[in-house]
């Protein structure tokens, strides 16, 4: 399976697995709470109540939707949201909408994809003329802060760095500084990019490298790191712990 779609079907599972939570919860909320088992009994929660109710599940739909770049017309949603939930007849049959839901899913994907890609290509092509920038054959670029020609680090040894870590819009995502305290793990336990970049690395020597997303988290991405991301990670290399 293509890397494409992987994370297409990854984000459509991820979406429409909320949204179903969403409406069974609310199902089970209206069976236990009105006389006919269904939303057309006499209405028990009070006007506060009910605008609450709905804030809250909105409030984390929001932010599913928006994390996956989703931005649905509102007016359109809540009618669907509520014909079905009020049981009266609705535009499509439940196939039918999935498969909707599907191909929309595929485009936003398809979409995003192209976008992150060609961001991230233009970032790094663009880095790689800065003077100072040294491009390695894997595609890893690097820029010299501070050289000390110290010993450098084996793939089979453990260091104590110092890091920061951001995205290609300035965005800080993870950083040894802010926690103030240095991280240690062996070098060959992280992302390629970093396993390449600190055996460039003498103890006391200080980088910026700028990692290309299939040397860090690929078309999945992690966490606060999107897919096809670009990272760069200014990183002082403190100690080779094992020697």
């Amino acid at each position: 399976m293509n890397e494409k779609k992987r994370y297409s079907i990854t984000m459509k599972n991820k979406t429409i697995q909320i949204l179903v939570i969403l409406l069974v919860a609310m199902t089970i909320w209206g069976c236990k709470n009105s006389n006919s088992g269904s939303f057309a009994g006499e209405q028990n929660f009070d006007k506060d109540a009910s605008y609450a109710l709905g804030m809250s599940l909105g409030s984390g739909l929001k932010e599913s939707l928006e994390m996956d770049g989703i931005i649905p017309d509102i007016d359109e949603f809540m009618k669907g949201f509520k014909d079905s939930l009020t049981g009266k007849e609705t535009r499509f049959g439940e196939l039918e909408a999935m498969e909707i839901v599907n191909s929309a899913f595929d485009d936003l994907t398809e979409k995003l994809t192209e976008e992150a890609m060609n961001s991230e290509n233009a970032f790094m092509a663009e880095n790689s003329r800065k003077s100072g920038v040294i491009v390695t054959p894997s595609g890893l670029q690097y820029e010299v802060v501070s050289e000390t020609g110290g010993t450098k680090p084996a793939a089979s040894d453990v260091v104590l760095v110092h890091y920061e870590g951001k995205l290609i819009d300035g965005t800080v995502f993870d950083s040894s500084y802010e926690r103030g305290f240095p991280a240690e793990f062996p070098v060959d336990a992280v992302i390629p990019g970093w396993t390449e970049g600190l055996q460039l690395m003498g103890v006391g020597s200080k980088y910026i490298l700028y990692i290309p997303s299939e040397q860090g988290y690929g078309s999945r991405g992690i966490g606060p790191i999107p897919p096809h991301a670009a990272l760069i990670f200014t990183v002082e290399l403190l100690e080779i712990l094992n020697n």
